[in-house]
């Protein structure tokens, strides 16, 4: 049996996490995004889909654009941190497994499925983006994920002409403990689950 991660490392992921809506002023670098990805692409998704593509909104011109995408409330928050991630859905994904699956023809599997196509890809880059949020918490970063915005003006904004659709939006950087709420409850064992 493999032992459980120590308690400080499941604070960080879970327990003591936060989402926040404001950073402080240290960078986010290139290298630092990378690391990020290089350890979420390792989460498990349905026969390796894999459907996530990333545009990381680093620069002001960048910021900006998403930011007249977003809700009143959100367009700060997106303009004012470090990095902005655009969590998308590559709804032509299954042309990759011929390498990401090779063992089986699992292309032809959604070939012309467009309502299996639909599923797979949200769901699997769904799990991608939680993944990415656990990835960069564990290494040492904040993040905001958010709903809030126009997702066909992000969509012809940054995927204009290609096959992928926002899923959703996250800030992320160091955060400002001054710019997080009150902790919210959860549900309880007892209440969110059951025996079967």
């Amino acid at each position: 049996m493999i032992d459980p991660l120590e308690d400080a490392a499941l604070d960080r992921v879970f327990r003591t996490a936060r989402t926040y809506n404001g950073y402080t002023d240290e960078p986010v670098t290139q290298d630092e995004l990378r690391q990020i990805y290089e350890l979420l692409k390792w989460g498990p998704t349905s026969a390796n889909q894999s459907p996530l593509r990333i545009v990381w909104c680093t620069s002001d011109e960048a910021k900006e654009k998403l930011a007249s995408a977003c809700s009143a409330q959100n367009a700060p928050k997106v303009r004012k941190a470090p990095v902005t991630a655009i969590l998308g859905m590559d709804m032509e994904f299954y042309e990759k497994l011929p390498t990401l699956f090779p063992h089986t023809d699992a292309r032809a599997w959604f070939v012309g499925n467009e309502a299996l196509i639909q599923e797979s890809a949200f769901r699997n880059s769904t799990l991608q983006g939680a993944y990415f949020i656990i990835a960069a918490r564990a290494l040492g970063f904040d993040t905001g994920p958010m709903s809030g915005f126009d997702r066909a003006k992000v969509d012809e904004l940054f995927f204009a002409g290609t096959p992928v659709k926002t899923n959703f939006i996250s800030t992320l950087g160091h955060g400002d403990p001054a710019s997080i709420f009150h902790r919210l409850p959860r549900l309880d064992f007892e209440d969110a689950t059951r025996y079967a």
